[in-house]
């Protein structure tokens, strides 16, 4: 028994030995060594950063991965820390944070800190901009594998450049393809040449310069599924669109997929984040709008049992009948210090009263201090009979007549 479980710490230890072998330690040596073709996943990290420590072993693990497909990505992490001439080239600001460097073009890595998600990030970066699909085979096997997909469908043309030119921008985001029109399938129907298409939800969307504005707002605004399930990355990277995002937020996923071109749709498991948000207590199933670009939200003002309550709903969020809340004033940021602090506080006091209440005592005794200390070192006045002021009289000072004596 003692020998099994020697043998299965010792190949747990060869294991992680050899996936920490495909990950390299960085120092602010690393701009003036690396060739200028190799591409780099690097992970900045600090010592003390709890969630550094545990995004470690996921981190290892793309490494091993990304070697044994044959991946051009060298795979690389740095003590923000020690390494400051480095961390300050690729302006880390917060613990962890994940870029890649490719022809010496930085990319910053924004998404959930899962493997599938890094993994995704690396191979699309690591890849050409604009991947073309040159058979209606390759079509349908990109279509298999991805939610969104934008397609520029042509030859070459002012519009590919600058397809290209906002591929290179948001490639951190989303994939980019071309096509000809004779890979498309069958329905597909454009009625000129070249032209840029999006593929989602079931269907398609054609951009018009005229009607949908600048391309790279349209791409950033198109690029996510109008029903989907949403977390927290995902929910603020949906409100930097512009775009209202009606969320559902249940139990279990009991949604019909219906969707307006206005709002993006999707459901949130619990309501812990949306608690966070409203500042209170939301009860589960229900619905809310929420506006990302102003930390905003609308609640139905009664009960949604029906396709035409919510139909009605939604109408008075875009015509502005139903009224807002939240917010991003200076009230609303006060509210928001004091609500923090009190869910801050809140286990605190449940787990250790005593704690708790020196954590608040502790402040208000410095300010009862400080204020006592200011208002003792006011500089007195002394009237002209010797009589002590605690401040100049309103108007200023005003002299004592005596009477003259006789």
């Amino acid at each position: 028994m003692m020998a099994d479980r020697r043998t299965t710490v010792l190949l747990s230890v060869l294991l992680f030995a050899s996936a920490a072998a495909f990950v390299e330690e960085l120092d602010d040596s690393f701009m003036e060594t690396k060739g200028d073709d190799e591409i780099w996943l690097i992970k900045f990290y600090a010592p003390w950063c709890t969630f550094c420590k545990q995004l470690d072993p996921v981190w290892h693990q793309i490494g091993s991965e990304l070697r044994s497909l044959g991946s051009p990505v060298h795979i690389g992490k740095s003590d923000a820390t020690a390494n400051t001439g480095l961390a300050k080239e690729f302006r880390v600001r917060t613990y962890p944070a994940i870029l890649m460097l490719k022809k010496n073009i930085k990319y910053n890595y924004s998404g959930a800190r899962t493997k599938e998600g890094i993994m995704d990030f690396a191979n699309r970066i690591a890849g050409p901009l604009v991947r073309s699909l040159s058979s209606v085979q390759l079509f349908h096997h990109a279509m298999s594998r991805h939610d969104v997909m934008f397609v520029y469908v042509g030859a070459t043309s002012p519009l590919k450049g600058n397809y290209t030119s906002v591929a290179e921008q948001l490639i951190v985001h989303t994939y980019f393809f071309s096509a000809s029109r004779d890979v498309l399938p069958k329905a597909v129907s454009l009625s000129t040449l070249p032209a840029v298409v999006v593929f989602k939800d079931g269907t398609y969307f054609t951009y018009s310069e005229e009607r949908d504005g600048d391309l790279k707002l349209w791409i950033n605004r198109e690029r996510f599924p109008n029903f989907s399930q949403i977390d927290s990355y995902t929910l603020y990277a949906m409100g930097e669109t512009g775009k209202l995002v009606l969320l559902a937020l249940v139990e279990e996923k009991h949604l019909c997929e219906e969707s307006l071109r206005d709002m993006y749709f999707g459901f949130m498991a619990g309501s812990d984040y949306i608690s966070g948000l409203v500042m209170g207590e939301i009860i589960v199933p229900t619905f809310i709008v929420v506006n990302l670009s102003n930390d905003g939200y609308f609640l139905p003002p009664g009960t949604v049992q029906t396709e035409h309550n919510l139909l009605d709903f939604l109408d008075g969020v875009l015509n502005g009948s139903v009224q807002g809340h939240g917010g991003n004033g200076a009230l609303q940021r006060v509210r928001r210090l004091v609500y923090d602090t009190r869910v801050t506080l809140a286990p605190v006091f449940s787990q250790a009263p005593l704690l708790g209440c020196f954590l608040v005592a502790f402040p208000l005794t410095i300010g009862a201090c400080f204020c006592y200390l200011c208002f003792k070192a006011r500089p007195t006045v002394v009237d002209e009979d010797g009589t002590p002021l605690l401040a100049p009289p309103l108007g200023g000072h005003k002299k004592t007549s005596k009477k003259k004596s006789d």
